[in-house]
Protein backbone atom coordinates (compact mmCIF):
# COMPACT_ATOMS: atom_id res chain seq x y z
CA UNK A 1 0.00 0.00 0.00
CA UNK A 2 1.42 3.43 -0.98
CA UNK A 3 2.29 6.01 1.64
CA UNK A 4 -0.33 8.49 0.47
CA UNK A 5 -3.10 5.87 0.79
CA UNK A 6 -1.96 5.01 4.32
CA UNK A 7 -1.95 8.71 5.23
CA UNK A 8 -5.44 9.26 3.79
CA UNK A 9 -6.82 6.27 5.69
CA UNK A 10 -5.21 7.39 8.95
CA UNK A 11 -6.31 11.00 8.49
CA UNK A 12 -9.87 9.86 7.77
CA UNK A 13 -9.93 7.68 10.89
CA UNK A 14 -8.64 10.56 13.05
CA UNK A 15 -11.21 12.91 11.48
CA UNK A 16 -13.95 10.43 12.40
CA UNK A 17 -12.62 10.33 15.98
CA UNK A 18 -12.75 14.14 16.24
CA UNK A 19 -16.22 14.31 14.71
CA UNK A 20 -17.56 11.53 16.94
CA UNK A 21 -16.19 13.25 20.06
CA UNK A 22 -17.86 16.49 19.02
CA UNK A 23 -21.12 14.66 18.26
CA UNK A 24 -21.24 13.16 21.76
CA UNK A 25 -20.33 16.45 23.43
CA UNK A 26 -22.92 18.54 21.57
CA UNK A 27 -25.60 15.92 22.22
CA UNK A 28 -24.91 16.03 25.95
CA UNK A 29 -24.78 19.84 25.97
CA UNK A 30 -28.13 20.14 24.19
CA UNK A 31 -29.89 17.47 26.22
CA UNK A 32 -28.42 18.09 29.67
CA UNK A 33 -26.25 21.19 29.32
CA UNK A 34 -28.32 23.49 31.50
CA UNK A 35 -28.81 20.85 34.19
CA UNK A 36 -25.10 20.04 34.23
CA UNK A 37 -24.15 23.72 34.38
CA UNK A 38 -26.49 24.29 37.30
CA UNK A 39 -25.19 21.22 39.14
CA UNK A 40 -21.62 22.32 38.45
CA UNK A 41 -22.27 25.84 39.75
CA UNK A 42 -23.85 24.49 42.95
CA UNK A 43 -20.97 22.05 43.54
CA UNK A 44 -18.27 24.73 43.50
CA UNK A 45 -18.04 25.29 47.24
CA UNK A 46 -14.33 24.73 47.91
CA UNK A 47 -11.27 23.60 45.97
CA UNK A 48 -11.70 19.89 46.67
CA UNK A 49 -15.39 19.77 45.74
CA UNK A 50 -14.66 22.00 42.74
CA UNK A 51 -11.95 19.61 41.53
CA UNK A 52 -14.33 16.66 41.96
CA UNK A 53 -17.11 18.50 40.12
CA UNK A 54 -14.74 19.34 37.26
CA UNK A 55 -13.72 15.67 37.02
CA UNK A 56 -17.35 14.50 36.70
CA UNK A 57 -18.27 17.25 34.28
CA UNK A 58 -15.31 16.50 31.97
CA UNK A 59 -16.20 12.79 31.97
CA UNK A 60 -19.75 13.71 30.93
CA UNK A 61 -18.66 16.09 28.15
CA UNK A 62 -15.50 14.16 27.20
CA UNK A 63 -13.69 17.49 26.97
CA UNK A 64 -11.80 19.62 29.47
CA UNK A 65 -11.81 22.47 26.93
CA UNK A 66 -15.62 22.60 26.98
CA UNK A 67 -15.50 22.78 30.79
CA UNK A 68 -12.91 25.58 30.56
CA UNK A 69 -15.17 27.69 28.34
CA UNK A 70 -18.16 27.16 30.65
CA UNK A 71 -16.09 28.07 33.71
CA UNK A 72 -14.82 31.20 31.97
CA UNK A 73 -18.40 32.38 31.52
CA UNK A 74 -19.17 31.51 35.18
CA UNK A 75 -16.24 33.59 36.43
CA UNK A 76 -17.03 36.47 34.06
CA UNK A 77 -20.65 36.43 35.25
CA UNK A 78 -19.59 36.44 38.90
CA UNK A 79 -20.98 32.98 39.68
CA UNK A 80 -17.67 31.68 41.06
CA UNK A 81 -14.28 33.10 41.94
CA UNK A 82 -11.10 32.69 39.89
CA UNK A 83 -9.50 30.32 42.43
CA UNK A 84 -12.46 27.91 42.41
CA UNK A 85 -12.62 28.13 38.61
CA UNK A 86 -8.98 27.10 38.23
CA UNK A 87 -9.40 24.27 40.77
CA UNK A 88 -12.41 23.00 38.83
CA UNK A 89 -10.51 23.01 35.55
CA UNK A 90 -7.62 21.04 37.10
CA UNK A 91 -10.18 18.38 38.07
CA UNK A 92 -11.60 18.51 34.55
CA UNK A 93 -8.15 17.79 33.09
CA UNK A 94 -8.00 14.60 35.17
CA UNK A 95 -11.55 13.71 34.11
CA UNK A 96 -10.60 14.06 30.46
CA UNK A 97 -7.62 11.74 31.04
CA UNK A 98 -9.95 9.24 32.73
CA UNK A 99 -12.14 9.21 29.60
CA UNK A 100 -9.10 8.20 27.54
CA UNK A 101 -8.46 5.34 29.98
CA UNK A 102 -12.05 4.06 29.68
CA UNK A 103 -11.87 4.12 25.88
CA UNK A 104 -8.75 1.92 25.98
CA UNK A 105 -10.84 -1.10 26.99
CA UNK A 106 -12.03 -3.44 24.26
CA UNK A 107 -15.53 -2.12 23.63
CA UNK A 108 -15.83 -3.30 20.02
CA UNK A 109 -18.98 -5.31 20.79
CA UNK A 110 -20.73 -2.06 21.72
CA UNK A 111 -20.12 -0.46 18.29
CA UNK A 112 -23.15 -1.98 16.50
CA UNK A 113 -25.28 -1.63 19.66
CA UNK A 114 -24.57 2.11 19.99
CA UNK A 115 -25.03 2.72 16.25
CA UNK A 116 -28.33 0.83 16.10
CA UNK A 117 -29.71 2.35 19.32
CA UNK A 118 -28.70 5.85 18.21
CA UNK A 119 -30.36 5.49 14.82
CA UNK A 120 -33.58 4.13 16.32
CA UNK A 121 -33.83 6.86 18.98
CA UNK A 122 -33.08 9.65 16.52
CA UNK A 123 -35.55 8.49 13.86
CA UNK A 124 -38.31 7.10 16.05
CA UNK A 125 -39.24 10.35 17.79
CA UNK A 126 -39.35 14.08 17.12
CA UNK A 127 -38.94 14.80 20.84
CA UNK A 128 -35.82 16.89 21.50
CA UNK A 129 -34.54 14.73 24.36
CA UNK A 130 -34.82 11.46 22.42
CA UNK A 131 -33.10 12.90 19.36
CA UNK A 132 -30.21 14.16 21.47
CA UNK A 133 -29.92 10.76 23.20
CA UNK A 134 -29.79 9.22 19.73
CA UNK A 135 -27.05 11.67 18.79
CA UNK A 136 -25.05 10.72 21.90
CA UNK A 137 -25.42 6.98 21.30
CA UNK A 138 -24.56 7.21 17.60
CA UNK A 139 -21.56 9.40 18.44
CA UNK A 140 -20.27 6.83 20.93
CA UNK A 141 -20.59 4.13 18.28
CA UNK A 142 -18.64 6.22 15.76
CA UNK A 143 -16.02 7.03 18.40
CA UNK A 144 -15.35 3.36 19.13
CA UNK A 145 -15.39 2.59 15.39
CA UNK A 146 -12.84 5.33 14.74
CA UNK A 147 -10.44 3.79 17.28
CA UNK A 148 -10.63 0.48 15.42
CA UNK A 149 -10.05 2.25 12.08
CA UNK A 150 -7.01 4.12 13.46
CA UNK A 151 -5.49 0.81 14.45
CA UNK A 152 -6.19 -0.78 11.07
CA UNK A 153 -4.96 2.28 9.16
CA UNK A 154 -1.67 2.41 11.08
CA UNK A 155 -0.82 -1.29 10.55
CA UNK A 156 0.92 -0.69 7.17
CA UNK A 157 3.23 1.86 8.85
CA UNK A 158 5.11 -1.11 10.37
CA UNK A 159 6.78 -1.66 6.99
CA UNK A 160 7.41 2.05 6.32
CA UNK A 161 10.97 3.05 5.47
CA UNK A 162 10.57 6.74 6.39
CA UNK A 163 8.80 6.43 9.75
CA UNK A 164 11.72 4.67 11.54
CA UNK A 165 14.03 7.50 10.47
CA UNK A 166 11.64 10.12 11.95
CA UNK A 167 11.06 8.12 15.12
CA UNK A 168 14.79 7.54 15.62
CA UNK A 169 15.44 11.27 15.30
CA UNK A 170 12.66 12.18 17.74
CA UNK A 171 13.93 9.55 20.17
CA UNK A 172 17.16 11.55 20.40
CA UNK A 173 15.44 14.98 20.43
CA UNK A 174 12.77 14.93 23.12
CA UNK A 175 12.19 18.69 22.99
CA UNK A 176 11.14 18.48 19.33
CA UNK A 177 8.95 15.46 20.16
CA UNK A 178 7.37 17.47 23.00
CA UNK A 179 6.63 20.43 20.68
CA UNK A 180 5.29 18.16 17.94
CA UNK A 181 2.83 16.50 20.34
CA UNK A 182 1.76 19.93 21.67
CA UNK A 183 1.10 21.09 18.10
CA UNK A 184 -0.87 17.91 17.40
CA UNK A 185 -3.06 18.42 20.49
CA UNK A 186 -3.68 22.03 19.46
CA UNK A 187 -4.58 20.98 15.90
CA UNK A 188 -7.00 18.32 17.20
CA UNK A 189 -8.37 20.64 19.92
CA UNK A 190 -8.64 17.48 21.99
CA UNK A 191 -6.17 15.81 24.36
CA UNK A 192 -8.36 12.67 24.36
CA UNK A 193 -8.04 12.24 20.59
CA UNK A 194 -4.29 12.95 20.68
CA UNK A 195 -3.57 10.48 23.49
CA UNK A 196 -5.71 7.75 21.91
CA UNK A 197 -3.87 8.20 18.61
CA UNK A 198 -0.49 7.97 20.36
CA UNK A 199 -1.68 4.87 22.26
CA UNK A 200 -2.79 3.20 19.04
CA UNK A 201 0.58 3.89 17.40
CA UNK A 202 2.40 2.62 20.49
CA UNK A 203 0.36 -0.60 20.47
CA UNK A 204 1.76 -1.35 17.01
CA UNK A 205 5.30 -0.52 18.18
CA UNK A 206 5.46 2.48 15.85
CA UNK A 207 6.69 4.60 18.78
CA UNK A 208 9.81 3.74 20.73
CA UNK A 209 9.42 3.46 24.53
CA UNK A 210 11.73 6.48 25.04
CA UNK A 211 9.27 8.72 23.16
CA UNK A 212 6.12 7.87 25.12
CA UNK A 213 6.53 10.21 28.11
CA UNK A 214 7.83 13.27 26.14
CA UNK A 215 4.95 12.92 23.66
CA UNK A 216 2.36 12.62 26.45
CA UNK A 217 3.80 15.66 28.21
CA UNK A 218 3.70 17.64 24.97
CA UNK A 219 0.07 16.63 24.33
CA UNK A 220 -0.87 17.91 27.80
CA UNK A 221 0.93 21.20 27.26
CA UNK A 222 -0.83 21.72 23.92
CA UNK A 223 -4.20 20.83 25.43
CA UNK A 224 -3.72 23.43 28.19
CA UNK A 225 -3.18 26.18 25.61
CA UNK A 226 -6.39 25.49 23.64
CA UNK A 227 -8.88 27.20 25.96
CA UNK A 228 -6.52 30.11 26.60
CA UNK A 229 -6.32 30.84 22.86
CA UNK A 230 -10.08 30.40 22.37
CA UNK A 231 -10.77 33.05 25.06
CA UNK A 232 -8.03 35.51 24.05
CA UNK A 233 -10.61 38.12 22.95
CA UNK A 234 -12.92 37.60 25.93
CA UNK A 235 -13.21 40.02 28.84
CA UNK A 236 -10.32 39.81 31.37
CA UNK A 237 -12.31 37.92 34.02
CA UNK A 238 -13.11 35.16 31.53
CA UNK A 239 -9.43 34.69 30.67
CA UNK A 240 -8.19 34.06 34.22
CA UNK A 241 -9.27 30.41 34.46
CA UNK A 242 -7.79 29.09 31.17
CA UNK A 243 -4.59 31.10 31.70
CA UNK A 244 -4.34 29.75 35.24
CA UNK A 245 -4.56 26.25 33.79
CA UNK A 246 -1.76 27.09 31.35
CA UNK A 247 0.43 28.35 34.19
CA UNK A 248 -0.09 25.31 36.43
CA UNK A 249 -0.49 22.50 33.88
CA UNK A 250 1.99 24.00 31.41
CA UNK A 251 4.74 24.59 33.99
CA UNK A 252 4.22 21.15 35.51
CA UNK A 253 4.62 19.45 32.11
CA UNK A 254 7.76 21.50 31.37
CA UNK A 255 9.26 20.60 34.75
CA UNK A 256 8.31 16.96 34.18
CA UNK A 257 10.04 17.05 30.78
CA UNK A 258 13.18 18.43 32.44
CA UNK A 259 13.02 15.70 35.07
CA UNK A 260 12.54 13.05 32.38
CA UNK A 261 15.59 14.31 30.49
CA UNK A 262 17.71 14.35 33.67
CA UNK A 263 16.38 11.13 35.22
CA UNK A 264 14.70 9.02 32.49
CA UNK A 265 11.70 6.98 33.68
CA UNK A 266 10.92 3.83 31.73
CA UNK A 267 7.28 3.59 30.56
CA UNK A 268 7.36 -0.12 31.38
CA UNK A 269 7.14 0.89 35.04
CA UNK A 270 3.72 2.41 34.34
CA UNK A 271 2.15 -0.47 32.37
CA UNK A 272 3.20 -3.64 30.63
CA UNK A 273 1.92 -2.65 27.17
CA UNK A 274 3.19 0.49 25.39
CA UNK A 275 -0.33 1.65 24.49
CA UNK A 276 -1.48 1.33 28.08
CA UNK A 277 1.70 3.13 29.19
CA UNK A 278 0.67 6.15 27.08
CA UNK A 279 -2.73 6.38 28.78
CA UNK A 280 -1.38 5.71 32.30
CA UNK A 281 1.31 8.38 31.80
CA UNK A 282 -1.46 10.77 30.72
CA UNK A 283 -3.48 9.95 33.83
CA UNK A 284 -0.43 10.26 36.08
CA UNK A 285 0.64 13.70 34.84
CA UNK A 286 -2.88 15.08 35.25
CA UNK A 287 -3.14 13.59 38.75
CA UNK A 288 0.16 15.25 39.63
CA UNK A 289 -1.08 18.56 38.16
CA UNK A 290 -4.20 18.34 40.34
CA UNK A 291 -2.25 17.53 43.53
CA UNK A 292 0.33 20.25 42.88
CA UNK A 293 -2.14 22.78 41.53
CA UNK A 294 -4.90 22.79 44.18
CA UNK A 295 -2.73 24.36 46.92
CA UNK A 296 -1.30 27.06 44.62
CA UNK A 297 -4.32 27.90 42.44
CA UNK A 298 -5.25 30.75 44.82
CA UNK A 299 -1.84 32.38 44.36
CA UNK A 300 -1.99 31.92 40.58
CA UNK A 301 -5.53 33.35 40.43
CA UNK A 302 -4.49 36.37 42.50
CA UNK A 303 -1.50 37.12 40.26
CA UNK A 304 -3.57 36.79 37.09
CA UNK A 305 -6.34 38.96 38.56
CA UNK A 306 -3.82 41.71 39.22
CA UNK A 307 -2.31 41.34 35.76
CA UNK A 308 -5.53 41.15 33.75
CA UNK A 309 -8.29 43.01 35.58
CA UNK A 310 -8.80 46.72 34.87
CA UNK A 311 -6.79 49.01 37.12
CA UNK A 312 -8.61 51.99 38.61
CA UNK A 313 -7.10 55.40 37.94
CA UNK A 314 -7.16 58.12 40.63
CA UNK A 315 -10.23 59.60 38.95
CA UNK A 316 -12.11 56.35 39.53
CA UNK A 317 -12.20 55.49 35.81
CA UNK A 318 -10.86 52.07 34.74
CA UNK A 319 -7.46 52.41 33.04
CA UNK A 320 -8.09 49.33 30.87
CA UNK A 321 -11.33 48.73 29.01
CA UNK A 322 -12.82 45.71 27.25
CA UNK A 323 -11.38 45.11 23.80
CA UNK A 324 -14.14 45.67 21.26
CA UNK A 325 -14.33 43.69 18.01
CA UNK A 326 -15.81 46.72 16.23
CA UNK A 327 -12.65 47.79 14.42
CA UNK A 328 -13.22 51.08 12.50
CA UNK A 329 -10.38 50.17 10.13
CA UNK A 330 -12.55 47.37 8.69
CA UNK A 331 -15.47 49.63 7.71
CA UNK A 332 -14.10 49.77 4.17
CA UNK A 333 -14.45 45.98 3.97
CA UNK A 334 -18.16 45.33 4.65
CA UNK A 335 -17.94 41.55 5.03
CA UNK A 336 -15.15 41.78 7.58
CA UNK A 337 -17.03 44.56 9.38
CA UNK A 338 -20.15 42.38 9.57
CA UNK A 339 -18.04 39.54 11.00
CA UNK A 340 -16.72 41.98 13.61
CA UNK A 341 -20.27 42.98 14.52
CA UNK A 342 -21.26 39.30 14.81
CA UNK A 343 -18.48 38.73 17.34
CA UNK A 344 -19.69 41.70 19.35
CA UNK A 345 -23.29 40.42 19.26
CA UNK A 346 -21.99 37.16 20.76
CA UNK A 347 -20.72 39.22 23.71
CA UNK A 348 -24.26 40.55 24.13
CA UNK A 349 -25.57 36.99 24.09
CA UNK A 350 -23.10 35.88 26.78
CA UNK A 351 -24.01 38.75 29.12
CA UNK A 352 -27.76 38.32 28.56
CA UNK A 353 -27.50 34.58 29.20
CA UNK A 354 -25.69 35.34 32.48
CA UNK A 355 -28.49 37.73 33.51
CA UNK A 356 -31.19 35.22 32.60
CA UNK A 357 -29.47 32.41 34.47
CA UNK A 358 -28.99 34.45 37.65
CA UNK A 359 -32.34 36.24 37.96
CA UNK A 360 -34.21 33.28 39.48
CA UNK A 361 -31.59 33.02 42.24
CA UNK A 362 -32.81 36.42 43.45
CA UNK A 363 -36.41 35.20 43.62
CA UNK A 364 -35.29 32.34 45.86
CA UNK A 365 -32.55 34.07 47.90
CA UNK A 366 -32.38 37.83 47.54
CA UNK A 367 -28.81 39.19 47.39
CA UNK A 368 -28.11 42.89 46.82
CA UNK A 369 -24.66 42.26 45.34
CA UNK A 370 -26.10 39.87 42.76
CA UNK A 371 -28.83 42.38 41.99
CA UNK A 372 -26.18 45.06 41.43
CA UNK A 373 -24.25 42.72 39.13
CA UNK A 374 -27.33 42.10 36.96
CA UNK A 375 -27.96 45.85 36.76
CA UNK A 376 -24.30 46.35 35.81
CA UNK A 377 -24.57 43.71 33.08
CA UNK A 378 -27.60 45.54 31.69
CA UNK A 379 -25.62 48.79 31.55
CA UNK A 380 -22.82 46.99 29.71
CA UNK A 381 -25.35 45.51 27.26
CA UNK A 382 -26.85 48.94 26.60
CA UNK A 383 -23.39 50.33 25.85
CA UNK A 384 -22.43 47.48 23.50
CA UNK A 385 -25.87 47.58 21.83
CA UNK A 386 -25.42 51.26 21.06
CA UNK A 387 -21.93 50.71 19.63
CA UNK A 388 -23.15 47.86 17.39
CA UNK A 389 -26.03 49.97 16.02
CA UNK A 390 -23.72 52.87 15.14
CA UNK A 391 -21.14 50.51 13.65
CA UNK A 392 -23.71 48.74 11.45
CA UNK A 393 -25.09 52.12 10.39
CA UNK A 394 -21.63 53.15 9.18
CA UNK A 395 -21.23 49.82 7.36
CA UNK A 396 -24.53 50.45 5.56
CA UNK A 397 -23.31 53.80 4.27
CA UNK A 398 -21.20 52.08 1.60
CA UNK A 399 -22.08 49.90 -1.36
CA UNK A 400 -23.21 46.49 -0.07
CA UNK A 401 -24.03 43.33 -1.96
CA UNK A 402 -27.40 41.74 -1.29
CA UNK A 403 -26.07 39.10 1.09
CA UNK A 404 -24.07 41.55 3.23
CA UNK A 405 -27.00 43.99 3.40
CA UNK A 406 -29.27 41.17 4.59
CA UNK A 407 -26.69 40.16 7.23
CA UNK A 408 -26.58 43.76 8.50
CA UNK A 409 -30.36 43.85 8.88
CA UNK A 410 -30.44 40.46 10.59
CA UNK A 411 -27.70 41.45 13.04
CA UNK A 412 -29.40 44.73 13.83
CA UNK A 413 -32.71 42.95 14.49
CA UNK A 414 -30.97 40.34 16.64
CA UNK A 415 -29.18 43.01 18.66
CA UNK A 416 -32.43 44.86 19.34
CA UNK A 417 -34.16 41.66 20.49
CA UNK A 418 -31.32 40.73 22.85
CA UNK A 419 -31.25 44.23 24.34
CA UNK A 420 -35.03 44.12 24.84
CA UNK A 421 -34.75 40.76 26.61
CA UNK A 422 -32.05 42.20 28.89
CA UNK A 423 -34.29 45.19 29.65
CA UNK A 424 -37.15 42.90 30.69
CA UNK A 425 -34.81 41.14 33.12
CA UNK A 426 -33.29 44.32 34.58
CA UNK A 427 -36.37 46.56 34.62
CA UNK A 428 -39.23 44.12 35.24
CA UNK A 429 -37.90 40.97 36.86
CA UNK A 430 -35.40 42.70 39.15
CA UNK A 431 -38.20 44.91 40.45
CA UNK A 432 -40.38 41.86 41.08
CA UNK A 433 -37.55 40.08 42.93
CA UNK A 434 -37.09 43.11 45.18
CA UNK A 435 -40.86 43.41 45.74
CA UNK A 436 -41.03 39.72 46.70
CA UNK A 437 -38.20 40.23 49.19
CA UNK A 438 -39.48 43.51 50.65
CA UNK A 439 -43.02 42.22 51.12
CA UNK A 440 -41.84 38.78 52.29
CA UNK A 441 -44.05 37.10 49.68
CA UNK A 442 -43.66 33.33 49.24
CA UNK A 443 -44.74 31.45 46.11
CA UNK A 444 -46.75 28.28 46.61
CA UNK A 445 -44.65 25.14 46.10
CA UNK A 446 -46.65 24.24 42.99
CA UNK A 447 -46.39 27.76 41.59
CA UNK A 448 -42.63 27.98 42.13
CA UNK A 449 -42.14 24.59 40.45
CA UNK A 450 -44.12 25.81 37.44
CA UNK A 451 -42.10 29.05 37.21
CA UNK A 452 -38.81 27.14 37.46
CA UNK A 453 -39.93 24.82 34.66
CA UNK A 454 -40.71 27.81 32.42
CA UNK A 455 -37.42 29.47 33.31
CA UNK A 456 -35.43 26.33 32.43
CA UNK A 457 -37.17 26.14 29.03
CA UNK A 458 -36.45 29.80 28.29
CA UNK A 459 -32.78 29.37 29.27
CA UNK A 460 -32.51 26.34 26.93
CA UNK A 461 -34.12 28.27 24.08
CA UNK A 462 -31.88 31.29 24.63
CA UNK A 463 -28.80 29.05 24.49
CA UNK A 464 -30.05 27.43 21.28
CA UNK A 465 -30.93 30.82 19.74
CA UNK A 466 -27.55 32.36 20.53
CA UNK A 467 -25.77 29.34 19.02
CA UNK A 468 -27.58 30.03 15.73
CA UNK A 469 -25.41 33.12 15.27
CA UNK A 470 -22.48 30.76 14.77
CA UNK A 471 -23.96 27.53 13.41
CA UNK A 472 -26.64 28.92 11.06
CA UNK A 473 -28.23 25.46 11.35
CA UNK A 474 -31.71 25.37 9.81
CA UNK A 475 -32.74 22.25 11.77
CA UNK A 476 -31.85 23.94 15.04
CA UNK A 477 -33.73 27.09 13.99
CA UNK A 478 -36.81 25.02 13.26
CA UNK A 479 -36.40 23.19 16.58
CA UNK A 480 -36.14 26.55 18.35
CA UNK A 481 -39.37 27.87 16.82
CA UNK A 482 -41.13 24.62 17.72
CA UNK A 483 -40.05 25.14 21.35
CA UNK A 484 -41.91 28.46 21.45
CA UNK A 485 -45.17 26.55 21.69
CA UNK A 486 -43.85 24.56 24.65
CA UNK A 487 -43.36 27.73 26.72
CA UNK A 488 -46.73 29.08 25.56
CA UNK A 489 -48.40 25.85 26.72
CA UNK A 490 -46.56 25.97 30.06
CA UNK A 491 -47.77 29.51 30.64
CA UNK A 492 -51.36 28.65 29.77
CA UNK A 493 -51.37 25.55 31.98
CA UNK A 494 -49.79 27.46 34.88
CA UNK A 495 -52.42 30.21 34.59
CA UNK A 496 -55.18 27.60 34.80
CA UNK A 497 -53.60 25.85 37.79
CA UNK A 498 -52.99 29.18 39.50
CA UNK A 499 -56.68 30.04 39.19
CA UNK A 500 -57.58 26.62 40.57
CA UNK A 501 -55.34 27.25 43.60
CA UNK A 502 -56.98 30.64 44.13
CA UNK A 503 -60.44 29.05 44.01
CA UNK A 504 -59.26 26.43 46.49
CA UNK A 505 -58.19 29.17 48.92
CA UNK A 506 -54.41 28.63 48.69
CA UNK A 507 -53.07 31.51 50.80
CA UNK A 508 -49.56 31.52 49.26
CA UNK A 509 -51.06 31.68 45.75
CA UNK A 510 -53.30 34.56 46.84
CA UNK A 511 -50.38 36.58 48.25
CA UNK A 512 -48.12 35.93 45.24
CA UNK A 513 -50.79 36.09 42.53
CA UNK A 514 -49.69 39.26 40.74
CA UNK A 515 -45.99 38.35 41.02
CA UNK A 516 -46.66 34.86 39.66
CA UNK A 517 -48.64 36.06 36.64
CA UNK A 518 -46.29 38.96 35.84
CA UNK A 519 -43.21 36.72 36.06
CA UNK A 520 -44.81 34.19 33.71
CA UNK A 521 -45.54 36.89 31.18
CA UNK A 522 -41.99 38.25 31.44
CA UNK A 523 -40.61 34.79 30.70
CA UNK A 524 -43.03 34.36 27.81
CA UNK A 525 -41.97 37.70 26.32
CA UNK A 526 -38.27 36.92 26.69
CA UNK A 527 -38.86 33.54 25.05
CA UNK A 528 -40.65 35.19 22.12
CA UNK A 529 -37.71 37.56 21.63
CA UNK A 530 -35.03 34.85 21.63
CA UNK A 531 -37.10 32.53 19.42
CA UNK A 532 -37.48 35.36 16.90
CA UNK A 533 -33.70 35.21 16.37
CA UNK A 534 -34.31 32.03 14.34
CA UNK A 535 -36.94 33.57 12.05
CA UNK A 536 -34.60 35.20 9.46
CA UNK A 537 -32.80 31.89 8.90
CA UNK A 538 -36.07 30.03 8.35
CA UNK A 539 -37.40 32.84 6.18
CA UNK A 540 -34.36 32.58 3.90
CA UNK A 541 -35.18 28.89 3.45
CA UNK A 542 -38.86 29.62 2.70
CA UNK A 543 -39.99 27.77 5.82
CA UNK A 544 -42.13 30.53 7.39
CA UNK A 545 -45.74 31.38 6.67
CA UNK A 546 -46.51 35.06 6.11
CA UNK A 547 -49.39 35.01 8.61
CA UNK A 548 -50.95 32.76 11.25
CA UNK A 549 -54.43 33.83 10.10
CA UNK A 550 -56.58 31.23 8.34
Amino acid sequence: MSGIVVFINLAGAVALLLWATRLVRTGIERAYGNVLKERLRLALGNRLSAGAAGFVFAVALQSATAVALILSSFVAGGYVGSTIGIATLLGADLGSAFVARILRYDLSLLIPIFLLAGTVMFRASEAREWRQLGRISFGLGLLLLSLRLIGEASDPLKTSEILPVIINYLSRDWITAFLLAALLAWAFHSSVATVLLLASLADRHLLTPELIIPLVLGANFGAAVIAAVLTKNAEPMARVVPLGNVVIRGLTTLLALGAQIAFPLSPSLLASGPGDAVVVAHLAINAIVLVVGLPVCGIVASLLDKALLPRIAPTGVPMDTRLSALNPADLGHPRQAVNNATREVLTLCEKTEAMLGRIFELFENFDQSKMNRIAQLDDEIDHIHRDIKFYLARVSEGELDKETAAQCQTLLGTTIKIEQAADIISQNMLARARKKHDRKVVFSQEGWTELCGMHNEVVKNAHLAFNLLISRDVDHARQLVDRKEVVRDLVRESEERHMQRLRAGNLASYDSSSLHIDTMRDLKEINSLVVAIGYPLLEDEGMLRRSRLM
